[in-house]
């Protein structure tokens, strides 16, 4: 079954986030330590880069379980969103994760 715009828009957002949410923590958090290293927001970010990786592999091979880890994955998503903006200085990581969070939650609607 080919997918259509939102399915395609799904994937490529929660690819997206993916690598930002992983790139961030390991390239700038670890740089910074602090708060950025705390261990609540540091495993939020390593969760939300997998939850999306795993999310997008889903959608791709059709499987029936996609709306279900698409429900959590906008879940984790808007949690790193506010936890990396109460953080500050993952811009980046905040629209990567809002904007996976949206096309998530219209995928399982």
């Amino acid at each position: 079954m080919p997918f259509n715009h939102l399915d395609s828009d799904c994937i490529e957002n929660c690819l997206d986030c993916s690598q930002i949410c992983y790139s961030t923590a390991v390239n700038h958090c670890l740089q910074l330590g602090g708060k950025h290293v705390e261990r609540e927001h540091f495993t939020l970010m390593l969760d939300c880069a997998k939850v999306c990786k795993a999310c997008a592999s889903l959608q791709m091979s059709n499987s029936s379980f996609s709306t279900h880890l698409c429900k959590l994955c906008a879940d984790i998503c808007e949690a790193c969103a506010e936890s990396c903006t109460n953080i500050g200085d993952m811009a980046d990581c905040v629209t990567a994760c809002t904007k996976c969070a949206e096309s998530c939650r219209e995928m399982a609607a």
